[in-house]
């Protein structure tokens, strides 16, 4: 991703007419592991400044440049694809193939997501009796033709796009862009069942080729979503260039002014003898800001008195909680079955009881 940002930042900084050391440009990156058809396909979404930050006279300035035409895009995405083969292969994270044009990835057989992936790059079936086949697709006939955007480039494999701008005063469309590359790989309203039991996703656009829908079996189906899951605490966002956490210019280039320099710190830290240090977000505020669920409100009392104590992470002190917590259920559904059964309340004298004695004499 280094070599990505590296190589679009200083096309950047050139077409604006800079060396790399007199000014700087900033990204946000969105890393998506997975495709329309829920396929392993790695790639970045970046939003890059349409220019670059530079110093003059101790303040920082923002100088616009123009859009990338084909070529650009071209020549671009030719360095991209170089200096990424180049750096793989002096890692040995691949083997040229001198036959072919490609890189091949060395399997490791002790890793068994790999199999999974591997399928779900070539959309073929990964686990079942149907293994290796390709994925059952529904297709109709092509609405259009393939359309040239002017700006994408595409060359060995490797694709940039870059045919969607949002100007600063369009704060909707920024919204909505940012919206879209950081959905989350599977959508509910486009997945169901079929009445023989197999999953059917609908593709949010068609294929070239007319494709719709793809179908999978229950147990393929969890594969592939098993295939998408990224490596443990690996941050899918990023930031770069002036919105770096540590950059000098990021205080004065983005609304919140957090950073170095940042004159909100400047005002905190005048009266203070002791030295900054950042705070992070609490595992409660991460996981309200993320899937929206507040741990700090009682579900019974809907109060917001619940007091965080500590965090548990010991497995053998968590398997004791558990066990004491299903002793207690299981002890209070003992004891409700060994209750006496709910006697039903007593029997009212009704209206209609004392008309049918008035008009009946049953002691006669």
């Amino acid at each position: 991703m280094q070599i990505i940002h590296r190589a679009i930042s200083c096309d950047i900084v050139h077409r604006a007419g800079y060396l790399k050391k007199q000014a700087n440009t900033g990204a946000v990156t969105y890393i998506q592991r997975f495709g329309s058809a829920l396929n392993l396909n790695i790639h970045f979404h970046m939003l890059f400044l349409e220019g670059v930050i530079t110093q003059e006279c101790g303040q920082s300035k923002f100088k616009c440049v123009k859009a990338p035409n084909h070529n650009d895009m071209e020549t671009l995405v030719n360095v991209i694809s170089h200096r990424i083969a180049t750096y793989l292969e002096k890692a040995g994270l691949v083997q040229r193939d001198m036959d072919n044009t490609f890189l091949d990835l060395p399997m490791d057989d002790e890793d068994s997501l790999l199999p999974l992936q591997a399928a779900s790059v070539n959309y073929r079936i990964a686990v079942g009796p149907d293994t290796g086949k390709k994925v059952f697709a529904l297709q109709t006939l092509p609405a259009k033709d393939e359309q040239h955007y002017g700006q994408l480039a595409q060359i060995n494999g490797f694709s940039l796009h870059a045919g969607v701008f949002a100007d600063s005063h369009q704060t909707d469309k920024l919204e909505r862009l940012c919206r879209y590359i950081s959905r989350p790989a599977l959508s509910e309203q486009r997945l169901s069942l079929t009445d023989s039991g197999k999953v059917r996703y609908q593709l949010k656009t068609p294929y070239q080729d007319g494709t719709t829908h793809v179908f999978f079996t229950p147990l393929d189906f969890i594969g592939k979503l098993a295939a998408l899951v990224p490596v443990p605490r690996l941050n899918l966002t990023r930031f770069y260039g002036v919105f770096a956490p540590n950059a000098k210019v990021r205080a004065e280039v983005t609304a919140s002014q957090r950073g170095k320099n940042s004159p909100r710190l400047a005002e905190h830290l005048k009266d203070s003898d002791k030295p900054y240090h950042a705070r992070s977000m609490s595992w409660a505020q991460r996981l309200k800001r993320v899937f929206n669920i507040d741990i700090t409100v009682c579900e019974a009392c809907e109060k917001t008195n619940v007091k965080i104590i500590t965090c548990i992470t010991d497995p053998a002190v968590i398997h004791k909680i558990l066990a004491h917590l299903d002793k207690q259920t299981l002890l209070e559904a003992k004891n409700d079955s060994l209750m006496p059964p709910l006697r039903a309340p007593p029997a009212t004298a009704s209206f209609s009881d004392y008309i049918i004695q008035r008009d009946f004499d049953f002691g006669a």
